[in-house]
């Protein structure tokens, strides 16, 4: 019994913010995270690198080990210690150690601990920022009911970027810069992402004819998946308002930030938030 009020205890400063010592943990967790990712960054810098490198060594060390003893404790006090493994956060905080680690191995591979900015996203259940969390989940249901769409048009972009990259292989040759197939499709790619690194460019008056034409058509494949999304977010916005009505008159229709019935002006429910654990 005195195990699992232990355990319990444990999870709720954790896991949980609503009390003073969870919130004090997940404000110093994210103190550490800004720190650790700043450390990594100011390591990069070779002037700080030369003047301070061991004492940036000794940080990160000391940052991977306080994240690796956070992240036994969350499986340690968590009920249901394989969920939270395979969540989203149980692999971004196994991620956020194991670079550290793996630079040992191979050198340099310490850079992508950046990864920890990640676990900022935290913030959004310490601050209680539900408007926030409900625009998120709109967003996911937008892009997920764009996700067909979206696919058949980037498959039609990457065969339009086949059939004109070996065009320009043959056009243009290997003396132009299109030396095969494949380093043509790169350029068709920078080309209709209107990119233009300038690299690679057609000499010959029918490459530059194809090329033109291409750069017209990436204009489309800027705004067609943009249409293709601003669509599904206004349905998904719909969808969600026609799903809050009020409970004395049962009206539907009701933007977010509303708190009364526009209809007969009674309170409205509360929004449910979803936390991010």
């Amino acid at each position: 019994m005195l195990n699992q009020d232990w355990r319990q205890h444990l999870y709720l400063i954790i896991f949980e913010s609503n009390t003073r010592a969870g919130r004090n943990f997940d404000i110093a967790l994210l103190a550490a995270i800004l720190a650790s990712v700043l450390t990594v960054s100011l390591e990069s810098v070779d002037e700080i690198k030369q003047s301070c490198g061991i004492w940036l060594v000794v940080a990160e060390w000391i940052f991977t080990l306080l994240f690796t003893v956070e992240y036994v404790l969350r499986l340690v006090s968590s009920p249901r210690p394989v969920r939270y493994a395979g969540s989203f956060f149980g692999i971004v905080d196994l991620l956020s150690i194991l670079p550290t680690c793996l630079s040992f191995f191979f050198p340099g591979t310490q850079a992508l601990v950046s990864i920890r900015a990640l676990r900022m996203l935290r913030i959004f259940r310490i601050l209680k920022l539900g408007n926030y969390l409900r625009e998120a989940e709109t967003l996911r249901e937008a892009l997920r009911a764009s996700r067909p769409k979206v696919t058949v048009f980037l498959t039609v972009v990457m065969t339009v970027v086949a059939i004109v990259g070996s065009a320009m292989y043959l056009i243009e040759g290997p003396e132009s810069g299109f030396t095969s197939v494949p380093r043509s499709m790169y350029w068709a790619v920078v080309t209709m992402t209107t990119v233009g690194y300038g690299d690679i460019a057609p000499q010959s008056v029918l490459g530059q004819l194809l090329a033109s034409a291409l750069m017209v058509m990436g204009y489309g494949v800027l705004a067609v998946p943009t249409g293709i999304v601003s669509v599904e977010l206004a349905r998904a916005d719909r969808h969600r308002a026609e799903q809050r009505h009020c409970p004395h008159c049962l009206s539907v229709g009701h933007s977010d930030d509303a708190k009364y019935c526009k209809r007969c002006g009674n309170p409205l429910a509360e929004a449910q938030t979803e936390s991010l654990g």
